[in-house]
């Protein structure tokens, strides 16, 4: 816009200071000069394209700024005042044709410019430095002027195509970070809801499984299995509460470790012992502890009692055990959990991507103590009985009770 303020001043300012008698033919050169400018400022849109665009073709951009250019050099001849004109021409002709063809248009208007004041305009004896600088010395600053603005211009789309990358990468970042711990968060829900709410609905299947073979028999097993499902019902009410909040197992609530370990083990005993009116075996857990008890943080207190009732929820579903014996050890830097049963076994092959009832306990506790940094050891073979063992090492209790 700038640049279209200042050829129209100057377009009359070389109409108005044309010699007299030539003043209508100047006015028409300048008329043709600034039609043709004012087409090609409308049709190609030259200051609405990027410097990193292609200029300087053939057809439109160099006919036009040739057009113009002859135009003005009609005009110069016509009268001396439209050298001025030659000023705002070299900065269109650099914006136009681009750093390559710009600088050559330069030098043709410069040449023009020279030559019409040394050869017209200086009389016989008159110095003709001031008309060979005023046209190189304009052409200097537009040729500087123009390539160093395009310069920056250039610099700073690069920064920006840099910052918006930089921006996209970390949106890219922030999402693969959201969907890590959304997977996370779906593990660990998946590993508590199977050491939980499972064996809770598991035991008040089979508990009401039995009464429904007692009905009719023995009304007071039957209420005394009612029962037992009614107290799994609500200690897995309580569990499902408890995942939702991600607060610490109720078991473990205003108590040690090793008494929530009994108190999981007498549960699992009373569950699998109460149906034993339908065909099931007794099962008998024990739980023992070595070594002097360390405080450990809730993490890992809660670690360590999820997996013993997950290895427990499995020594009821599928071991047909009659004895399962849960031992706590300390050591210094660690603290292991052993789940040793004498039931059936199962072929290790089935954890590792086979199907299977069992598919899902195993990995979900490698998976917990991995996230820990632990270790998982297991023995088993189909009539061997099945020895579980989880190492973790001890860290600072985060909480004490």
């Amino acid at each position: 816009m700038g640049l279209d303020v200042l050829f129209a001043i100057l377009i009359v300012v070389a109409v108005v200071q044309a010699p007299s008698g030539t003043i209508w033919v100047a006015a028409l050169s300048a008329g043709l000069f600034a039609a043709v400018y004012a087409w090609g400022r409308v049709a190609m849109r030259v200051y609405e394209r990027s410097v990193e665009a292609s200029r300087g073709g053939w057809w439109p951009d160099t006919a036009w700024i040739a057009v113009l250019t002859v135009l003005w050099a009609v005009s110069l001849w016509i009268t001396p005042a439209a050298l001025w004109i030659a000023f705002p021409l070299m900065f269109l002709q650099m914006h136009v044709l681009g750093p390559h063809r710009g600088p050559i248009a330069v030098l043709v208007t410069t040449l023009a410019g020279v030559a019409e004041g040394v050869l017209v305009q200086a009389g016989p004896g008159d110095p003709w430095t001031g008309f060979v600088l005023g046209p190189v010395l304009g052409a200097g600053v537009a040729v500087g002027v123009v390539l160093g603005i395009e310069a920056f211009v250039r610099e700073s789309q690069t920064r920006q195509r840099t910052v918006d990358e930089l921006t996209q990468a970390r949106r890219h970042l922030a999402q693969a970070e959201r969907d890590r711990a959304v997977t996370e968060e779906r593990a660990r829900l998946g590993r508590d809801i199977h050491d939980t709410l499972a064996q809770s609905l598991s035991a008040i299947e089979l508990l009401l499984r039995t009464a429904e073979n007692t009905t009719g028999t023995d009304s007071e097993q039957t209420r005394m299995l009612i029962g037992q499902a009614r107290e799994a019902a609500r200690d897995g009410l309580g569990e499902a509460r408890r995942v939702v909040q991600d607060l610490t197992p109720g078991d473990l609530d205003r108590t040690t470790l090793l008494d929530a370990l009994h108190r999981v083990a007498e549960r699992t005993a009373t569950t699998n012992n109460g149906t034993d009116a339908g065909g099931s075996r007794p099962l008998a857990v024990s739980v023992h502890s070595n070594g002097a008890a360390v405080p450990l943080s809730v993490p890992l207190e809660t670690a360590l009692l999820r997996i013993a009732q997950s290895a427990l929820a499995n020594v009821t579903e599928h071991a047909e055990a009659t004895r399962a014996r849960v031992t706590l050890s300390y050591e210094p830097d660690l603290v292991t959990l052993d789940v040793v049963d004498d039931g059936k076994g199962f072929d290790p092959a089935i954890i590792d991507g086979q199907a299977g009832e069992r598919g899902f306990g195993i990995p979900a506790i490698r998976s917990r103590i991995r996230a820990l940094g632990g270790a998982v050891a297991l023995d088993t073979a189909p009539g061997d009985g099945t020895a579980l063992a989880v190492t973790l090492p001890t860290h600072p209790a985060e909480t004490t009770r």
